[in-house]
């Protein structure tokens, strides 16, 4: 496979008046410096460039370009990154990134490089998305993000200052069928150390296992068995950090996909390379033909975009915190499945990966000093060579399974306060029944989703940031605070009786939420009323539905707060599709008409169950609340299409708003109050 110089980026990272931060990934070692221009001004800014660069495979280097300087506020800047080896010296313009090539060109416009800017208090614009799927149905909404800028680059009291990444940025289990050859055939490439699972799993070196886990549909049984993984569609389930890696290079980007082929389902099978359960049934055989094809349209789609971007990418400072997808479905979903990975030598294995790839490839650039040397030695040290039990190894495997530090402030006006609800989570017993249909089930006390300790490192990482009580703070929760209330007369009356019958609509929508633990739910709240933030606006994602929702809570000591949550998701993953999705969206909308305009009340009683109605005197002894869901101007309260969310924040006043792309063009639907 031939590889391009510049596998993936320029990503634009951590931005603030003293730095500037810059992701790339190229397929060969460069020393690499970078300048900072002012472009309607035409000057070069002095700058200190320091870059660390990570060898991950023999061709993939993994570069942090960190620019010092003094960056004014509310003025255009440009960057260029030049390349220096051996041989030569390149830059973005001599790579091709830069070019009059409209489609193929990083930078907008007659902008010669590409650009970003650093708002002042006054204006704020934030981009934020969640769950996008390479494969995923509907068309990618990022493209929305790129289209917004492009329209008006110029324009700095219109375009986007920053860009939230909310979770789900790839799906590790969800891998399309299509998609799994080339994931290999880019690890090939890369040539990456070779990761013998077998010294972790020595159950994979028997007959099956030993041809299964390489095939295309072949490694379901085996992530259940050897990993005591949870995910429904997990047959091509991402293993190795090589893996991992070649799924971010092919989702953030171009420039692997021009070189790369997609084998056709015939091709795959001739080679013996697809597992079938029962190889000689010609309807089964019928069955993943189809699937292979509809899934090689899908990739085709969102590989035809994949220009805009990384032009995206390239051009706002970008913030990204992972949720389950990024590593596994349903990642540390219980005490029971906590337990059950963390017996599993292989399973913890794969963990390690997901979290080493996430660092490598998302978590890196939200705050690159959050990262010591003996972190990133480790890192290295591994990713050098790998032999499973070794002092190496379990060095990196144990930096990467008790780092609790993946949480960040982004230097963001307001301050944009990152939360990690995956690895900070406490697991409450009490398991309590739960009716489904004419069946009794004990369901497993769902999870803190951020326990006690969490809470402590949390609200000491936003007082280290410079963030002062009463300044306007915006939470990032990947799982909403406010959501499935929205819609659990659906989940009563439809998903767990579907459900129990076998019927698998449980994949169209994510049960995990706040609010599914009371104790976890006043945490949140206690938190905020401590911080009393003048504004608190919370962004989500995850649940693959789009909505805005407006409380007001009193706490028992009777202060007030205002909480305005908004939610975006998915970005390219339409789930509300086929019978059974219009089944759901028919549910979602029938039950969201009884909500419009129309004020819940909620409480907390003393044994932390949240009880959906008000509340007298001393029979609220936590907190109590009256909200309601916004709609847009289209008359809808949730929007169950694939969407980009556009917040707005002009002198106070707040403004969110849903980009979607219908027929390349941008359609914007308002919320109002």
């Amino acid at each position: 496979m031939e590889l391009a110089t510049i596998l993936a980026g320029p990503i634009l990272r951590r931005v603030d008046t003293k730095s500037v931060t810059i992701w790339i990934a190229t397929s060969r070692p460069f020393e690499i410096d970078a300048a900072i221009y002012m472009i309607n001004e035409r000057l070069t800014l002095p700058v200190l460039t320091n870059t660390t660069s990570i060898r991950a495979g023999k061709n993939l280097i993994i570069h942090l370009v960190e620019i010092a300087g003094s960056f004014p506020k509310d003025t255009l800047l440009g960057y260029n990154l030049h390349f220096k080896d051996e041989d030569d010296i390149h830059d973005l313009t001599s790579l091709g990134l830069i070019s009059d090539n409209e489609k193929l060109s990083i930078a907008y416009d007659d902008i010669p490089y590409p650009s970003f800017f650093i708002p002042a208090n006054t204006t704020s614009n934030f981009l934020y998305a969640s769950c996008r799927k390479l494969h995923g149905k509907g068309g990618d909404s990022l493209v929305a993000g790129d289209k917004t800028i492009w329209n008006a680059p110029r324009n700095l009291g219109n375009r986007p200052s920053s860009l939230f990444l909310l979770g789900d940025q790839i799906y590790a289990d969800d891998v399309a069928d299509p998609l799994f050859p080339v994931i290999q055939s880019v690890v090939e490439g890369l040539a990456i150390e070779d990761e013998n699972l077998v010294q972790v799993e020595a159950r994979l070196a028997d007959y099956p296992f030993n041809e299964l886990m390489q095939k295309v549909n072949g490694r379901q049984f085996g992530m259940e068995q050897f990993c005591q993984f949870t995910s429904a569609s997990m047959s091509n389930h991402l293993m190795t950090f090589g893996e991992y890696a070649a799924m971010y290079l092919l989702s953030w980007g171009p420039g692997l996909w021009e070189t790369a082929y997609i084998p056709t389902f015939e091709e795959v099978v001739e080679k013996g390379n697809y597992h079938f359960f029962f190889p000689n049934d010609d309807t089964e055989m019928a069955k993943c033909e189809k699937r292979y094809n509809r899934q090689t349209e899908d990739l085709l789609q969102t590989i035809g975009n994949l220009h805009q971007v990384r032009r995206l990418l390239a051009n706002v400072p970008t913030y990204m915190i992972f949720d389950d997808h990024d590593v596994t479905d349903d990642w540390n979903l219980s005490r029971k499945w906590n337990d059950r990975v963390s017996r599993s030598p292989l399973g913890k294995h794969v963990i390690a990966n997901g979290l080493c790839a996430y660092w490598a490839f998302q978590g890196w650039g939200n705050e690159p000093q959050r990262f010591e040397e003996a972190f990133l030695q480790s890192m290295e040290n591994h990713l050098d060579r790998f032999v499973a039990g070794t002092p190496a190894y379990e060095e990196w495997f144990r930096q990467l399974w008790t780092f609790r530090h993946w949480h960040f402030v982004a230097p963001t006006k307001p301050a944009a306060l990152f939360l990690d609800t995956r690895t900070m989570r406490s697991f409450d017993d009490a398991p309590q029944p739960v009716k489904v249909g004419w069946m009794f089930k004990e369901n497993v006390q769902a999870p803190r989703l951020i326990g006690p300790k969490g809470w402590r490192l949390i609200a000491r990482t936003l007082s280290l940031s410079g963030w002062k009580r009463r300044d306007p703070l915006i939470i990032i929760s990947p799982t909403p605070l406010y959501g499935m209330g929205l819609i659990e007369s659906v989940l009563h009356a439809y998903v767990y009786p579907l459900r129990a019958i076998g019927i698998p609509v449980h994949e169209m929508l994510d049960f995990e939420a706040w609010k599914y633990n009371g104790r976890g739910f006043s945490d949140f709240i206690r938190y905020i009323f401590k911080w009393r933030p003048s504004q608190c606006i919370i962004l989500s994602g995850d649940v693959h539905y789009a909505s805005a929702v407006k409380s007001q809570v009193k706490s028992k000591n009777g202060r007030t707060m205002e909480i305005i949550q908004f939610t975006s998701s998915p970005s390219n993953n339409m789930s509300f599709t086929g019978a059974w999705g219009f089944l759901m969206k028919s549910a979602l909308w029938w039950n969201t008409q009884k909500r419009k305009r129309k004020k819940i009340l909620r409480h907390c009683d003393d044994s932390f169950t949240i009880v959906n109605e008000g509340c007298n005197g001393n029979s609220c002894p936590e907190w109590q609340e009256e909200l309601r869901y916004l709609s847009t101007n289209k008359g809808s309260i949730v929007e169950t299409k694939n969407n980009i969310g556009l917040l707005s924040i002009i002198n106070g006043t707040i403004e969110n708003s849903l980009l979607q792309i219908k027929d390349e063009k941008i359609q914007t639907k308002k919320y109002k109050d």
